[in-house]
């Protein structure tokens, strides 16, 4: 943070809001200089993982167009990621007290007067990140900045610093607008909105029944704050945050039936989900309070508070994310019941988040018949106290026997089609064969240079995107602009260099996507590139991460090693990281040099055989050379772990919209390039007998004809 200030000049030290910082004086001559030599002779951090949304222009002072990231979804990985116990080291060394807590270290906030402090413990630094935030003032910033600002107070011999020390960039014109306009649209929603107090009976039961809580009462939806936006019959939750408890966005609620009679609800944040970290609930936990029910929904937290009695809170996107920046939060509590709902996702998403959480103090709702949703179980008059008190520990060791796993194996017998993983909507032939996208998986995927890899593989992640997964990728090929360009023209569905009007339309909706890329390009070592998908995983809860290709991570090893030893090495990493993280990796590794009238093979991954035998899944994007577009491309299944099933199925390349979709049954017939007379000079005597070959097969074809029936040809193969 300091770096930045001191050498882009977007801002001076000296220049701040309050003229008077650091005990109400100027900054002297001897803290300017310590800063200015430690920030300057100090590495600086490798950027990893570039994040769309929140990201931003300004200009600088020297008239230059520079890129300006959200500090909340960019993260900068430090060349050498900390330790925890590097932080407790140097805390140590600052003889600082400290406690050390579930995720997250405690020690006096620094930006309070000692007199003023209500907590003692009031600073939290995330033990994994190093990043911390101060409860008291909402001053947050990277360790980098932590250790700034202590050895600024040591130098200067000072008890606190004021808050404004930390200085982000300047907002540009256009941000402050933004940043003022959604404000503005907050309490548009909020003073538009009523509560349901106030709605006559009769509807506020209509209410209830579409959003299936007829038996949360009128108290508690007054309790929680929650109100009704009648021009679009939703439910309104506030987000109350800061020192003064102001209300800082709010969440619309709007449900919706299906034809299967099942509910569906459609939310909606303001401010823009990238900047909503609502705990919903939170404003009403005591300080003594000391245990805690998490739940992945507003409705579920209505439900656990009213049944049980018990503090309950809900996360900002469901199952999704948990950000690190709400940690400290919840460090308060000594038991942490995770209850995010009824399906396998939320049972997944338990355990992720329990280990962000400490898996000491949490324990997880195993999603069953008997154990539904808790809005779901209070509809039907279950016993929600006991189902809580029923929940199984996170904490487990190394060796379980199957009455541990009794009860998961039924779970997965029970939930057939979601333990098969997210279904595909862009290609249902993939569904049918693969089942779905499942965590914790590795996925190899090979085809011929210059097939469109890259174009494919972008398309199935986007896919997958748009449904919710959480994806990182890693082109190391092609930059991420360009990456970024073909997604968004998958996206859209259009070449937008042709409707440059309909720009910012597509790319405000593509921004909402929880897509994230690596700002690797070209060769990187591997430990570098696995501590950055570590740290994304545990920032932004990634369920999917893309590297493209294998090949660019060979270069930065030893070279003395076999190379086909490296491969091995690099393979049995992404294969560890995947099991561990329980995340699905999609691996792109270049084929061996084949014959162009070849079709690939298991075989032909370049390499030795472990990246087949590490793999759950292998895809192979088959190209034949000698047949003219379409149908000339198809991909094939050759492995499927899951449940075995393999399989091919044709694919065409739309270039208008740079997309692969299965042809219409029937509407083409592939056939093969005509054969040019320059070729027969070349090749004479080859030539002769392919063109008797073919007038031979004609003439059977033709008396077969006169002979039998004409047989149906297949939609998939022709024949």
């Amino acid at each position: 943070m300091w770096r930045r200030l001191l050498l882009r000049g977007t801002t001076c030290l000296l220049q701040v809001e309050d003229p008077n910082f650091l005990h109400q004086r100027h900054i002297s001559s001897l803290c300017l200089r310590l800063v200015t030599q430690r920030l300057i002779h100090r590495p600086p951090a490798a950027p990893s993982v570039l994040r769309f949304p929140g990201a931003g222009y300004f200009l600088a002072n020297n008239e230059t167009r520079a890129y300006k990231k959200d500090t909340k979804s960019t993260v900068e990985l430090p060349v050498c990621p900390i330790t925890v116990t590097d932080i407790k080291q140097y805390i140590r060394s600052k003889d600082i007290p400290f406690h050390d807590g579930y995720s997250c270290l405690h020690i006096p906030s620094i930006f309070v007067e000692s007199s003023a402090r209500k907590d003692s413990f009031s600073l939290f630094i995330d033990k994994t990140t190093g990043q911390f935030l101060c409860k008291d003032t909402l001053v947050e910033g990277s360790w980098e900045d932590l250790q700034d600002c202590l050895e600024v107070m040591q130098k200067e011999e000072q008890d606190f610093l004021s808050p404004h020390v930390l200085l982000g960039y300047p907002e540009s014109v256009e941000e402050q607008e933004e940043r003022e306009r959604e404000l503005r649209e907050v309490q548009r929603i909020w003073s538009s909105s009523v509560p349901l107090t106030d709605v006559p009976e009769d509807e506020a039961q209509l209410i209830k029944t579409m959003f299936q809580i007829p038996k949360v009462s009128n108290a508690t939806l007054k309790k929680f704050g929650v109100r009704l936006f009648k021009p679009t019959k939703s439910l309104v939750f506030p987000w109350f945050g800061g020192p003064d408890s102001s209300l800082k966005g709010v969440k619309l609620l709007s449900a919706q039936n299906t034809d299967t009679d099942k509910v569906t609800y459609n939310e909606a944040t303001v401010p823009k989900c990238s900047s909503y970290y609502n705990l919903f609930g939170l404003p009403l936990v005591n300080r003594m309070d000391s245990e805690l029910v998490l739940t992945g929904h507003e409705l579920d937290t209505l439900a656990v508070s009213q049944a049980t009695g018990l503090p309950s809170v809900a996360l900002p996107r469901g199952v999704s994310c948990l950000p690190p920046i709400l940690l400290p939060y919840l460090e308060q509590f000594k038991r942490v019941t995770l209850w995010l709902g009824e399906d396998i996702r939320s049972w997944e998403a338990s355990k992720i988040f329990s280990r962000k959480l400490g898996l000491r103090r949490c324990s997880l709702v195993r999603p069953g018949e008997y154990q539904p949703s808790p809005v779901e179980a209070l509809a039907q008059g279950k016993n929600l106290s006991r189902i809580i008190k029923a929940s199984i520990p996170a904490a487990h060791k190394s060796i379980v026997s199957f009455k541990q796993l009794r009860e998961d194996v039924y779970g997965e017998l029970l939930n057939t089609e979601q333990v098969a993983g997210v279904k595909w909507m862009r290609f249902p032939e993939l569904n049918r064969i693969l089942k779905g996208h499942r965590k914790g998986e590795l996925t190899v995927f090979t085809g011929p240079t210059g097939s469109g890899k890259t174009t494919f593989i972008s398309e199935v992640a986007l896919d997958l995107c748009m449904q919710g997964v959480n994806t990182l990728w890693g082109s190391f090929e092609i930059n991420n602009v360009r990456l970024a360009k073909i997604m968004l023209t998958q996206f859209a569905m259009q070449r937008l260099e042709e409707n440059l009007e309909q720009y910012d339309f597509w790319a405000d909706k593509f921004e909402e996507l929880p897509l994230y890329f690596m700002t690797f390009h070209g060769q990187q070592n591997i430990k570098t590139v696995l501590d950055t998908m570590q740290h994304a995983v545990y920032l932004y809860d990634i369920n999917h991460v893309i590297i493209d290709n294998l090949q660019f991570m060979m270069g930065q090893e030893n070279l003395t090693v076999d190379k086909f030893a490296v491969q091995d090495h690099i393979i049995g990493a992404f294969r560890k990281f995947a099991t561990n993280t329980s995340c699905h990796v999609t691996l792109i590794i270049h084929p061996r040099k084949e014959e162009d009238d070849r079709e690939l093979q298991t075989a032909s991954i370049f390499g030795s055989a472990k990246a087949s035998q590490e793999a759950d899944n292998v895809l192979i994007l088959q190209e034949k050379k000698l047949v003219t577009c379409p149908g000339r491309r198809s991909l094939q299944v050759t492995k499927n772990r899951f449940d075995g099933d393999v399989g091919i199925f044709p694919l065409d390349f739309i270039k208008t919209s740079l997309t692969f979709s299965a042809p219409i049954k029937g509407k083409h017939k592939l056939r093969k390039v005509p054969i040019k007379p320059d070729d027969e000079e070349v090749e004479g005597h080859e030539v002769a007998p392919k063109k008797d070959d073919i007038k031979k097969d004609k003439a059977e074809k033709s008396n077969k004809t006169k002979k039998t029936p004409r047989p149906v040809k297949s939609p998939t193969t022709g024949k």
